[in-house]
């Protein structure tokens, strides 16, 4: 049974990919999906399976570069309402996966619910943050998750409870194909100070980022106790190029993309990056992006 078939209108082949990421670089998807229900994505992933497609999930696309060739393949995003529910009960804030980090973080603080506060900056899914443990100073969300559901490669659906879960840093033991939905348990705390709090670490955090309106991405993990921005400010690579991506002026660990860039300019530019910190200062800097 061909992978299109009943589902043409929700899924597309040769889906340019570079509109759904931060970085807007990249080639297309084989196949491009947005299932508007659990029935239709299950059915999905059972017949890529089937029929020996890989399968990826795309979230808010900042944690992401796709390269110029583009992606083999099943791309699915959880655009639908299904997937992009919040909910609240006394200290517990329900999430569907595909729903956005920010508008998760926003409902808590308005209901007076602190934790998640923490990540506010921090783009992307609730989904995305879970699979690669979303965290700044304050926190990461593994601290607050109670439970996860999620979707296998099999089109299984599974509950994961809090003692099955486990969380380190920028990374989750929930690495099956799909995070549905998770179950956050949250202190009380007054509305108004958590806004307070919020805003403070909100303009913090934006002022040390590369421009709301540039193409960028986050692109390495901070090693223990080091910071990756310092790092490579120290090895002298601020303002680095390489064709139309750049070390960003503004934070050490972005790099910015500009309209005449490739994906191959990034990779090149990570490579650089990454040989002259081992070579200068002796430590080996891992990716946090994904590269597909």
């Amino acid at each position: 049974m061909s992978l299109v078939k009943g589902f043409e209108q929700f899924v597309k082949q040769s889906e340019p990919l570079a509109p759904h990421t931060w970085f807007h670089l990249g080639g297309p998807a084989q196949f491009f999906a947005e299932p508007q229900s659990i029935e239709d994505l299950r059915t999905l992933v059972t017949r890529a399976r089937d029929e020996g497609l890989p399968a990826r999930l795309l979230g808010g696309g900042s944690n992401i570069l796709v390269r110029d060739e583009g992606v083999s393949g099943l791309v699915i995003r959880l655009s639908a309402p299904v997937f992009n529910e919040i909910t609240v009960s006394k200290q517990t804030v329900t999430a569907g996966g595909g729903a956005k980090l920010g508008h998760a973080i926003n409902i808590s603080v308005r209901e007076g619910l602190a934790g998640l506060e923490a990540l506010v900056g921090i783009p992307g899914t609730i989904g995305g943050a879970l699979h690669g443990n979303a965290g700044s100073r304050g926190g990461d969300i593994g601290q607050w998750t109670m439970q996860a559901t999620v979707m296998t490669r099999a089109g299984e659906i599974i509950t994961r409870t809090r003692e099955e879960l486990v969380f380190a840093y920028r990374e989750s033991s929930l690495d099956e194909l799909v995070i549905l939905g998770a179950r956050f348990e949250l202190e009380s705390e007054n509305p108004e100070e958590l806004t307070k709090r919020m805003q403070k670490q909100w303009i913090i955090k934006k002022a040390a980022q590369p421009l709301g309106h540039q193409s960028a991405g986050c692109i390495f993990k901070n090693p223990r106790g080091m910071s990756a921005g310092m790092l490579i400010e120290q090895a002298g690579l601020k303002n680095t190029r390489i064709g139309g991506a750049e070390v960003s002026q503004r934070h050490a660990n972005f790099i910015v993309a500009d309209e005449h860039a490739s994906s191959a300019d990034v990779l090149k530019l990570i490579d650089i990056v990454r040989e002259r910190v081992e070579e200068r200062l002796g430590v080996v800097l891992e990716t946090e992006i994904e590269i597909w």
